[in-house]
């Protein structure tokens, strides 16, 4: 896939826009459609996104809470299919154009002569303008413009139990804030991950008979889902293994306002520290919980070893495989 701000053969293609957080089934049911037309007029498909999110530009303090960081981001789309990533830098000054200019932009930079527009997506300065618009404005530039078929329409009961009704980047967030991350999982496509480096911690657990290895997130935006216990699979140096994770500030051990995201990795001593490390949510098993001793702990946390180990060798149904 090529990426970039610019391709140096301006080449017509078959495109769509937005931040594509996650990169979710809805994303990838939009990518698609993006890919079919363009396999049907012979010409590649892209995706025209932003690196940054576009309120952190326009407003000062806002924190994303990213599901995929750029990077990540433009590896999803690559896998998606997409033949050409354009990455604009998201300006107050992008911000004021019209959505005509901006389609004029698209056309006359990145030789976009098909645009497929998500059902519900709106973009440009007025965002009054809808799909009729933005139809009027593609046959004055020389645009096809097509609107996407809904995801929900396309698969029927996608939505279903999800606390907003709908795949999107905003209910996935909303799931992983509360911790619920099987149904992030299901309306992403993937287990939901965070990637980082293995850094020093407080050495506590080799006393307790769990080693762990402490993340450090690579991206400060990237949301780590709530505070508790998870089953999660860890890939390092190469391997992928079970583990058991922790996020909180361990109560137990008057860990003090220091959130930490531990793993204790399954069958595995090997020295990790300041290595990547990539650590994928499976399903969460228990709230975070103060005990009155370390005894009590470590009996817990024994438990839940058991439990974890139970969740990671079934088939998701239950059944072990």
């Amino acid at each position: 896939m090529k990426t970039g701000a610019g391709f140096s053969d301006n080449s017509p293609c078959v495109a769509t826009i937005g931040f594509f957080d996650g990169v979710h089934r809805g994303h990838r049911c939009l990518i698609d459609q993006v890919r079919s037309l363009a396999a049907a007029r012979g010409l590649p498909s892209a995706a025209v996104t932003f690196p940054v999110h576009p309120r952190k530009v326009m407003q000062q303090g806002f924190c994303p809470e990213l599901l995929t960081t750029c990077d990540e981001k433009v590896a999803l789309l690559a896998a998606a299919g997409i033949d050409r990533c354009v990455m604009l830098d998201f300006t107050p000054q992008l911000a004021l154009l019209s959505a005509r200019r901006f389609m004029a932009l698209l056309k006359e930079r990145y030789g976009i002569v098909a645009l497929v527009i998500g059902y519900d997506h709106r973009f440009g300065h007025n965002r009054s303008e809808g799909f009729d618009d933005y139809v009027r404005y593609g046959a004055e530039l020389g645009i096809e413009v097509v609107q996407a078929r809904a995801f929900s329409d396309m698969e029927e009961g996608a939505g279903a139990g999800l606390p907003c009704g709908e795949v999107s980047s905003s209910c996935i967030r909303q799931l992983l804030r509360r911790g619920d991350v099987s149904d992030a999982a299901r309306c992403l496509g993937y287990d939901y991950f965070l990637q980082g480096t293995v850094v020093g911690g407080y050495r506590v657990g080799h006393t307790l008979g769990f080693p762990t290895a402490n993340l450090r997130v690579d991206d400060a935006d990237k949301l780590v889902p709530a505070d508790g216990v998870y089953a999660v699979r860890v890939a390092v140096d190469g391997q992928t293994r079970g583990g058991m994770l922790s996020i909180g500030f361990r109560p137990t051990l008057a860990n003090g306002a220091d959130r930490s995201i531990e793993v204790y990795i399954f069958d595995f001593r090997a020295n990790i520290y300041r290595r990547p490390l990539r650590l994928s949510f499976v399903s969460r098993v228990r709230d975070e919980l103060k005990f009155a001793s370390l005894d009590e702990l470590v009996a817990q946390l024994r438990k839940d070893e058991e439990t974890v180990r139970r969740i990671l060798n079934s088939d998701g149904n239950g059944r072990l495989v």
